[in-house]
Protein backbone atom coordinates (compact mmCIF):
# COMPACT_ATOMS: atom_id res chain seq x y z
CA UNK A 1 0.00 0.00 0.00
CA UNK A 2 2.85 2.36 0.80
CA UNK A 3 4.33 1.81 -2.69
CA UNK A 4 0.96 2.59 -4.27
CA UNK A 5 0.61 5.86 -2.37
CA UNK A 6 4.14 6.90 -3.31
CA UNK A 7 3.43 6.15 -6.98
CA UNK A 8 0.25 8.24 -6.89
CA UNK A 9 2.11 11.10 -5.20
CA UNK A 10 4.72 11.00 -7.96
CA UNK A 11 2.00 11.02 -10.62
CA UNK A 12 0.29 14.05 -9.06
CA UNK A 13 3.54 16.00 -8.75
CA UNK A 14 4.47 15.27 -12.38
CA UNK A 15 1.04 16.16 -13.84
CA UNK A 16 0.97 19.54 -15.58
CA UNK A 17 -1.86 21.60 -17.05
CA UNK A 18 -0.07 21.23 -20.38
CA UNK A 19 -0.77 17.48 -20.27
CA UNK A 20 -4.44 18.21 -21.00
CA UNK A 21 -5.53 18.86 -24.58
CA UNK A 22 -8.89 20.16 -23.33
CA UNK A 23 -7.90 21.82 -20.08
CA UNK A 24 -11.32 22.04 -18.41
CA UNK A 25 -12.17 18.42 -19.21
CA UNK A 26 -8.68 17.35 -18.17
CA UNK A 27 -9.01 18.97 -14.73
CA UNK A 28 -12.37 17.31 -14.15
CA UNK A 29 -11.03 13.90 -15.13
CA UNK A 30 -8.06 14.43 -12.77
CA UNK A 31 -10.44 15.28 -9.90
CA UNK A 32 -12.64 12.24 -10.55
CA UNK A 33 -9.64 9.93 -10.70
CA UNK A 34 -8.29 10.93 -7.29
CA UNK A 35 -11.22 12.41 -5.33
CA UNK A 36 -14.32 10.93 -7.01
CA UNK A 37 -16.64 8.39 -5.32
CA UNK A 38 -14.86 5.56 -7.11
CA UNK A 39 -11.52 7.30 -7.17
CA UNK A 40 -8.08 6.51 -5.80
CA UNK A 41 -8.64 8.00 -2.33
CA UNK A 42 -11.79 5.95 -1.59
CA UNK A 43 -10.07 2.82 -2.84
CA UNK A 44 -7.07 3.41 -0.57
CA UNK A 45 -9.27 4.20 2.47
CA UNK A 46 -11.01 0.85 1.97
CA UNK A 47 -7.60 -0.86 1.98
CA UNK A 48 -6.64 1.18 5.07
CA UNK A 49 -9.30 -0.66 7.09
CA UNK A 50 -7.57 -4.01 6.58
CA UNK A 51 -3.97 -3.13 7.49
CA UNK A 52 -2.49 -3.97 10.95
CA UNK A 53 -3.00 -1.41 13.72
CA UNK A 54 0.73 -0.77 14.07
CA UNK A 55 0.89 0.50 10.46
CA UNK A 56 -2.20 2.67 10.52
CA UNK A 57 -0.46 5.76 11.94
CA UNK A 58 2.11 5.86 9.12
CA UNK A 59 -0.38 4.96 6.40
CA UNK A 60 -2.90 7.52 7.70
CA UNK A 61 -0.32 10.28 7.41
CA UNK A 62 0.58 9.21 3.87
CA UNK A 63 -3.10 9.11 2.86
CA UNK A 64 -3.67 12.61 4.19
CA UNK A 65 -0.56 13.76 2.35
CA UNK A 66 -1.84 12.22 -0.90
CA UNK A 67 -5.30 13.81 -0.49
CA UNK A 68 -3.78 17.21 0.24
CA UNK A 69 -1.47 16.93 -2.79
CA UNK A 70 -4.42 16.12 -5.08
CA UNK A 71 -6.53 18.99 -3.73
CA UNK A 72 -3.62 21.43 -4.01
CA UNK A 73 -2.91 20.40 -7.60
CA UNK A 74 -6.57 20.86 -8.56
CA UNK A 75 -6.57 24.33 -7.02
CA UNK A 76 -3.43 25.19 -9.01
CA UNK A 77 -5.15 24.08 -12.21
CA UNK A 78 -8.27 26.14 -11.43
CA UNK A 79 -6.16 29.21 -10.62
CA UNK A 80 -4.44 28.88 -14.00
CA UNK A 81 -7.81 28.78 -15.78
CA UNK A 82 -9.05 31.82 -13.85
CA UNK A 83 -5.94 33.76 -14.82
CA UNK A 84 -6.76 33.16 -18.48
CA UNK A 85 -10.25 34.70 -18.16
CA UNK A 86 -11.30 38.33 -18.23
CA UNK A 87 -13.54 40.11 -15.74
CA UNK A 88 -16.66 38.75 -17.44
CA UNK A 89 -15.55 35.14 -17.01
CA UNK A 90 -14.77 34.61 -20.70
CA UNK A 91 -11.68 32.78 -21.85
CA UNK A 92 -9.03 34.98 -23.45
CA UNK A 93 -9.17 33.83 -27.06
CA UNK A 94 -5.85 35.50 -27.83
CA UNK A 95 -3.98 33.10 -25.49
CA UNK A 96 -1.95 30.41 -27.30
CA UNK A 97 -3.38 26.91 -27.23
CA UNK A 98 -1.83 23.49 -27.44
CA UNK A 99 -4.53 21.89 -29.58
CA UNK A 100 -3.13 19.45 -32.11
CA UNK A 101 -3.85 20.09 -35.79
CA UNK A 102 -6.77 18.13 -37.17
CA UNK A 103 -5.91 16.13 -40.26
CA UNK A 104 -7.76 16.54 -43.55
CA UNK A 105 -7.96 14.88 -46.94
CA UNK A 106 -5.37 15.67 -49.61
CA UNK A 107 -6.70 17.87 -52.40
CA UNK A 108 -6.14 15.03 -54.91
CA UNK A 109 -8.29 12.71 -52.80
CA UNK A 110 -10.99 15.38 -52.59
CA UNK A 111 -11.07 15.87 -56.37
CA UNK A 112 -10.89 12.13 -57.10
CA UNK A 113 -13.79 11.43 -54.73
CA UNK A 114 -15.80 14.22 -56.36
CA UNK A 115 -15.25 12.66 -59.80
CA UNK A 116 -16.27 9.23 -58.49
CA UNK A 117 -19.42 10.68 -56.89
CA UNK A 118 -20.47 12.37 -60.14
CA UNK A 119 -20.17 9.15 -62.14
CA UNK A 120 -21.79 7.12 -59.36
CA UNK A 121 -24.94 9.22 -59.78
CA UNK A 122 -25.33 7.87 -63.34
CA UNK A 123 -24.67 4.23 -62.48
CA UNK A 124 -20.88 3.81 -62.69
CA UNK A 125 -19.22 1.57 -60.09
CA UNK A 126 -15.57 1.64 -58.99
CA UNK A 127 -13.15 -1.04 -60.29
CA UNK A 128 -9.52 -1.58 -59.30
CA UNK A 129 -6.55 -3.60 -60.56
CA UNK A 130 -2.79 -3.97 -59.77
CA UNK A 131 -0.36 -1.11 -60.31
CA UNK A 132 2.25 -3.62 -61.56
CA UNK A 133 0.99 -5.09 -64.83
CA UNK A 134 2.10 -7.29 -67.72
CA UNK A 135 2.44 -6.25 -71.34
CA UNK A 136 -0.92 -7.76 -72.31
CA UNK A 137 -3.02 -5.63 -69.97
CA UNK A 138 -1.01 -2.42 -70.42
CA UNK A 139 -0.45 -2.51 -74.18
CA UNK A 140 -1.34 -5.52 -76.32
CA UNK A 141 -5.00 -5.94 -75.29
CA UNK A 142 -5.46 -2.20 -75.83
CA UNK A 143 -4.45 -2.38 -79.49
CA UNK A 144 -0.92 -0.95 -79.08
CA UNK A 145 1.19 -2.21 -82.01
CA UNK A 146 4.60 -3.71 -81.09
CA UNK A 147 6.40 -0.66 -82.52
CA UNK A 148 4.26 1.92 -80.67
CA UNK A 149 6.38 4.67 -78.99
CA UNK A 150 4.63 4.14 -75.62
CA UNK A 151 6.45 0.81 -75.35
CA UNK A 152 9.79 2.59 -75.35
CA UNK A 153 11.87 2.68 -72.16
CA UNK A 154 11.74 6.49 -72.02
CA UNK A 155 7.98 6.37 -71.34
CA UNK A 156 7.57 3.27 -69.18
CA UNK A 157 9.09 2.02 -65.94
CA UNK A 158 9.86 -1.61 -66.79
CA UNK A 159 10.34 -4.02 -63.91
CA UNK A 160 11.19 -7.00 -66.10
CA UNK A 161 12.01 -6.50 -69.78
CA UNK A 162 11.41 -9.52 -72.05
CA UNK A 163 11.30 -11.91 -69.08
CA UNK A 164 9.79 -15.38 -69.03
CA UNK A 165 6.32 -13.85 -68.73
CA UNK A 166 7.02 -11.00 -71.17
CA UNK A 167 7.41 -7.38 -70.16
CA UNK A 168 6.33 -6.43 -66.63
CA UNK A 169 6.00 -2.73 -65.83
CA UNK A 170 4.38 -0.10 -63.64
CA UNK A 171 1.13 0.71 -65.40
CA UNK A 172 1.22 3.84 -67.53
CA UNK A 173 -2.56 4.30 -67.50
CA UNK A 174 -5.60 2.91 -65.72
CA UNK A 175 -6.90 1.50 -69.01
CA UNK A 176 -5.43 -1.80 -67.84
CA UNK A 177 -8.28 -1.93 -65.31
CA UNK A 178 -10.77 -1.84 -68.18
CA UNK A 179 -9.13 -4.88 -69.80
CA UNK A 180 -9.30 -6.91 -66.59
CA UNK A 181 -12.96 -6.01 -66.10
CA UNK A 182 -13.87 -6.94 -69.69
CA UNK A 183 -12.02 -10.26 -69.41
CA UNK A 184 -14.08 -11.28 -66.37
CA UNK A 185 -17.47 -9.75 -67.17
CA UNK A 186 -19.87 -9.69 -70.06
CA UNK A 187 -21.80 -6.51 -70.95
CA UNK A 188 -23.49 -4.43 -69.80
CA UNK A 189 -20.39 -2.96 -68.15
CA UNK A 190 -20.38 0.48 -66.54
CA UNK A 191 -17.27 1.11 -64.43
CA UNK A 192 -14.97 3.91 -63.33
CA UNK A 193 -11.30 3.14 -62.60
CA UNK A 194 -9.41 5.60 -60.36
CA UNK A 195 -5.77 4.92 -59.56
CA UNK A 196 -2.11 5.86 -59.56
CA UNK A 197 -0.03 5.55 -62.73
CA UNK A 198 3.66 5.95 -63.58
CA UNK A 199 5.59 7.33 -66.54
CA UNK A 200 9.30 7.87 -66.99
CA UNK A 201 9.15 11.64 -67.42
CA UNK A 202 11.19 14.56 -66.14
CA UNK A 203 9.57 16.23 -63.12
CA UNK A 204 8.50 19.84 -63.68
CA UNK A 205 5.68 22.23 -62.90
CA UNK A 206 3.61 20.59 -65.66
CA UNK A 207 4.70 16.92 -65.44
CA UNK A 208 5.57 14.23 -62.90
CA UNK A 209 6.64 10.59 -62.99
CA UNK A 210 3.71 9.70 -60.68
CA UNK A 211 0.18 10.94 -61.18
CA UNK A 212 -3.43 9.84 -60.84
CA UNK A 213 -6.02 9.00 -63.46
CA UNK A 214 -9.71 8.25 -63.52
CA UNK A 215 -11.06 6.31 -66.48
CA UNK A 216 -14.63 5.38 -67.28
CA UNK A 217 -15.91 2.54 -69.46
CA UNK A 218 -19.44 1.82 -70.67
CA UNK A 219 -20.22 -1.19 -72.87
CA UNK A 220 -23.69 -2.36 -73.84
CA UNK A 221 -25.83 -2.84 -76.94
CA UNK A 222 -26.30 0.16 -79.22
CA UNK A 223 -24.01 2.54 -77.31
CA UNK A 224 -23.27 5.53 -79.56
CA UNK A 225 -21.05 8.59 -79.67
CA UNK A 226 -24.11 10.61 -78.66
CA UNK A 227 -24.16 8.69 -75.35
CA UNK A 228 -20.50 9.60 -74.83
CA UNK A 229 -21.11 13.28 -75.58
CA UNK A 230 -24.07 13.50 -73.21
CA UNK A 231 -22.07 11.81 -70.43
CA UNK A 232 -19.21 14.26 -70.95
CA UNK A 233 -21.54 17.27 -70.87
CA UNK A 234 -23.17 16.03 -67.67
CA UNK A 235 -19.77 15.50 -66.02
CA UNK A 236 -18.43 18.93 -67.05
CA UNK A 237 -21.47 20.77 -65.70
CA UNK A 238 -21.42 18.84 -62.41
CA UNK A 239 -17.68 19.35 -61.95
CA UNK A 240 -17.19 22.93 -63.11
CA UNK A 241 -20.63 24.54 -62.97
CA UNK A 242 -23.92 24.67 -64.86
CA UNK A 243 -22.66 27.28 -67.36
CA UNK A 244 -19.75 25.13 -68.53
CA UNK A 245 -19.63 24.37 -72.24
CA UNK A 246 -17.71 21.57 -73.95
CA UNK A 247 -16.18 20.96 -77.35
CA UNK A 248 -14.69 17.79 -78.86
CA UNK A 249 -11.65 17.76 -81.14
CA UNK A 250 -10.58 14.75 -83.24
CA UNK A 251 -7.60 12.90 -81.79
CA UNK A 252 -5.94 9.47 -81.81
CA UNK A 253 -5.70 6.74 -79.17
CA UNK A 254 -4.87 3.12 -80.07
CA UNK A 255 -7.77 1.73 -78.02
CA UNK A 256 -10.60 4.00 -79.26
CA UNK A 257 -11.96 4.75 -82.71
CA UNK A 258 -13.09 7.41 -83.32
CA UNK A 259 -11.14 9.29 -80.65
CA UNK A 260 -11.46 12.82 -79.32
CA UNK A 261 -10.08 15.26 -76.80
CA UNK A 262 -12.52 17.31 -74.79
CA UNK A 263 -12.16 20.98 -73.89
CA UNK A 264 -14.29 22.97 -71.47
CA UNK A 265 -14.95 26.68 -71.52
CA UNK A 266 -12.42 28.34 -69.23
CA UNK A 267 -13.99 28.54 -65.77
CA UNK A 268 -11.61 31.34 -64.77
CA UNK A 269 -12.30 33.92 -67.49
CA UNK A 270 -15.69 32.57 -68.57
CA UNK A 271 -14.41 31.82 -72.06
CA UNK A 272 -13.20 35.36 -72.73
CA UNK A 273 -9.49 34.44 -72.76
CA UNK A 274 -6.82 34.62 -70.06
CA UNK A 275 -3.31 33.36 -69.23
CA UNK A 276 -4.65 30.06 -67.91
CA UNK A 277 -6.42 29.15 -71.16
CA UNK A 278 -3.71 30.85 -73.27
CA UNK A 279 -6.31 33.37 -74.43
CA UNK A 280 -8.30 30.70 -76.31
CA UNK A 281 -11.22 30.54 -73.88
CA UNK A 282 -10.90 26.72 -73.72
CA UNK A 283 -9.13 24.23 -71.43
CA UNK A 284 -8.34 20.62 -72.37
CA UNK A 285 -9.36 18.18 -69.62
CA UNK A 286 -9.62 14.62 -70.97
CA UNK A 287 -9.41 12.13 -73.83
CA UNK A 288 -12.21 9.87 -74.95
CA UNK A 289 -13.66 7.80 -77.77
CA UNK A 290 -15.60 4.73 -78.83
CA UNK A 291 -13.92 1.49 -77.76
CA UNK A 292 -12.07 -0.04 -80.73
CA UNK A 293 -13.64 -3.37 -81.84
CA UNK A 294 -10.19 -4.99 -81.63
CA UNK A 295 -10.08 -4.16 -77.89
CA UNK A 296 -13.49 -5.73 -77.35
CA UNK A 297 -12.55 -8.90 -79.24
CA UNK A 298 -9.21 -9.20 -77.40
CA UNK A 299 -11.13 -9.34 -74.12
CA UNK A 300 -13.69 -11.86 -75.32
CA UNK A 301 -16.58 -9.48 -76.09
CA UNK A 302 -18.54 -9.75 -79.33
CA UNK A 303 -17.89 -6.45 -81.13
CA UNK A 304 -20.74 -7.09 -83.59
CA UNK A 305 -23.26 -7.20 -80.75
CA UNK A 306 -21.80 -4.69 -78.30
CA UNK A 307 -20.26 -1.23 -78.51
CA UNK A 308 -19.03 1.17 -75.90
CA UNK A 309 -17.14 4.31 -75.00
CA UNK A 310 -14.17 5.06 -72.76
CA UNK A 311 -12.79 8.28 -71.32
CA UNK A 312 -9.83 9.14 -69.14
CA UNK A 313 -8.69 12.19 -67.19
CA UNK A 314 -5.83 13.22 -64.92
CA UNK A 315 -6.84 14.03 -61.34
CA UNK A 316 -3.94 16.49 -60.97
CA UNK A 317 -5.12 18.32 -64.07
CA UNK A 318 -8.66 18.54 -62.70
CA UNK A 319 -7.43 19.91 -59.39
CA UNK A 320 -5.21 22.46 -61.17
CA UNK A 321 -8.17 23.77 -63.15
CA UNK A 322 -10.66 23.68 -60.29
CA UNK A 323 -8.42 25.39 -57.72
CA UNK A 324 -5.98 27.28 -59.99
CA UNK A 325 -2.88 25.39 -58.84
CA UNK A 326 0.09 26.42 -60.98
CA UNK A 327 2.77 23.86 -60.01
CA UNK A 328 2.04 20.13 -60.16
CA UNK A 329 4.97 19.34 -57.86
CA UNK A 330 3.11 20.86 -54.91
CA UNK A 331 0.88 17.78 -54.73
CA UNK A 332 3.79 15.56 -53.69
CA UNK A 333 5.90 17.80 -51.41
CA UNK A 334 3.71 17.57 -48.27
CA UNK A 335 4.11 21.30 -47.64
CA UNK A 336 1.57 22.12 -44.91
CA UNK A 337 1.30 25.70 -46.15
CA UNK A 338 -0.09 24.35 -49.42
CA UNK A 339 -2.22 21.56 -47.96
CA UNK A 340 -3.93 23.75 -45.34
CA UNK A 341 -5.42 25.91 -48.10
CA UNK A 342 -7.91 23.13 -48.85
CA UNK A 343 -9.18 22.38 -45.34
CA UNK A 344 -12.35 24.34 -45.98
CA UNK A 345 -13.40 22.20 -48.97
CA UNK A 346 -13.39 18.90 -47.06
Amino acid sequence: MKNKIEQYLKEINETSIDNFVNKLDGIEQFRIKFLGKKGVMNELFECFKTIPNEEKREMGQLLNQLKTAAQTKIEEFKSYIEEQTDDNGNLDLTMPTDFSDIGCRHVLSVVQNEIIDIFARIGFTVAEAPEIEDDWHIFSALNFPPEHPARDMQDTFFIEKDGCHGDVALRTHTSSVQVRVMEKNQPPIRIIAPGRVFRNEAISARAHCIFHQVEALYIAEKVSFADLKQTLLYFAKEMFGENTQIRLRPSYFPFTEPSAEMDISCNICGGKGCNICKHTGWLEILGCGMVDPNVLEASGIDSKKYSGFALGMGVERMAMLKYQIRDLRLYFENDLRFLKQFEAIL
